[in-house]
C-alpha cells in the first residue's frame, strides 16, 4: 500500500445483517422499486443519481450497442457454451473477452481521441482545424480513425445517426459531439471518400458531453453486450448453433500442409 493509501477504502457498497448499502443508499428502502437499472448503473459508476438527460441518453446508448447479430463476441460465446453447456458464466466471459479495438472496445479509443482533440481546442485551436490535423496525422501514420468505417452499415450507421439526433433533441450535444461531426468531414477530406461514422464515436462523444469521465466509456458497451450475449446463450440452449458455426468455419478454411522438406 502506497503512502497515499494509508487505509483500504471502497465507496461502493457494504452488506450488513439487516441491509445492503450502495453508495450511501439503502438498497431495499431507497433504490429497489424506485430507480431503473440504467439509473442504478449510473449510481454504481459515479456515486451520484443520474439527471434526466443522463438517464435518457445512457439508456439510448445501452440499447444501441447491446445486440448486433452473429458478431465475433456472440459466436465465441455460443461455441463456448456448445463445448461446456454448464458454463453459462464462462460463455459470457468468452464473449466479453473479445471487447477490443475492433469490436465493442472502439468507443474507448474514440473517447481518448476526442479528449485529446478537445484539449487542443481548449488551447486555442479551431474545432474544424483540429479535426483535420487529427485525421491527417493518423492517415500519415498509416492508421485508422476509430469510430469510422463499418463492414455492414453504409453509407451511414443508423444507430450513430439516431444517437446524434436524440442528443440534439435533448440539447446535450456539446464540444465532443461537435468534434465528432468535424471529424466526419475531416476524414472524408483526408481519405478522399465518405466513411460512415459508426456507433462507437457518438457513444463516446455523448458520454463525454454528459460529464462522464473517459475511464467509464468502455463500461457501457461491455454492460450492454452482456445482455445480448445472454440472449444468444438462452437461444443456444434451445436451438444450438455453436457446433454448426464451428463446422462451417472449418469447412471455409482450406488446410495447407507444410511443404515437403
Amino acid at each position: 500500500m502506497s503512502p497515499r493509501e494509508s487505509r483500504a477504502v471502497s465507496r461502493i457498497s457494504r452488506a450488513y445483517p439487516d441491509r445492503v448499502e450502495v453508495r450511501g443508499r439503502d438498497l431495499t428502502g431507497e433504490l429497489m422499486g424506485r430507480v431503473t437499472f440504467t439509473e442504478y448503473f449510473h449510481l454504481l459508476l459515479t456515486g451520484r443519481e443520474a439527471t434526466d438527460d443522463q438517464r435518457f441518453l445512457l439508456d439510448v446508448l445501452l440499447l444501441s450497442i447491446a445486440e448486433h447479430g452473429l458478431m465475433p463476441s456472440n459466436v465465441a460465446a455460443r461455441m463456448t457454451l456448445a463445448a461446456d453447456p454448464d458454463a453459462l458464466q464462462g460463455a459470457v466471459a468468452a464473449g466479453i473477452l473479445g471487447a477490443g479495438s475492433v469490436v465493442l472496445g472502439t468507443s474507448d479509443d474514440c473517447a481518448r481521441l476526442l479528449e485529446d482533440a478537445q484539449r487542443r481546442v481548449a488551447a486555442g485551436g479551431k474545432p474544424a482545424a483540429v479535426a483535420r490535423a487529427v485525421a491527417g496525422s493518423i492517415r500519415h501514420a498509416g492508421g485508422k480513425v476509430p469510430g469510422f468505417g463499418h463492414p455492414v452499415h453504409r453509407p451511414t450507421d443508423p444507430r450513430a445517426e439516431r444517437i446524434l439526433e436524440l442528443a440534439e433533441e435533448r440539447g446535450v450535444s456539446g464540444p465532443h459531439v461537435e468534434l465528432a461531426r468535424h471529424l466526419r468531414a475531416a476524414v472524408a477530406e483526408v481519405w478522399g471518400k465518405e466513411l460512415p461514422l459508426n456507433v462507437a464515436m457518438p457513444i463516446a462523444a455523448v458520454l463525454l458531453d454528459l460529464g462522464y469521465p473517459s475511464s467509464i466509456v468502455k463500461a457501457v458497451p461491455i454492460l450492454a453486450r452482456t445482455a445480448g450475449l445472454l440472449a444468444h446463450l438462452v437461444e443456444e440452449q434451445e436451438s444450438p448453433l455453436g457446433f454448426l458455426l464451428a463446422r462451417e468455419a472449418e469447412e471455409a478454411v482450406e488446410y495447407e500442409p507444410p511443404p515437403a522438406e
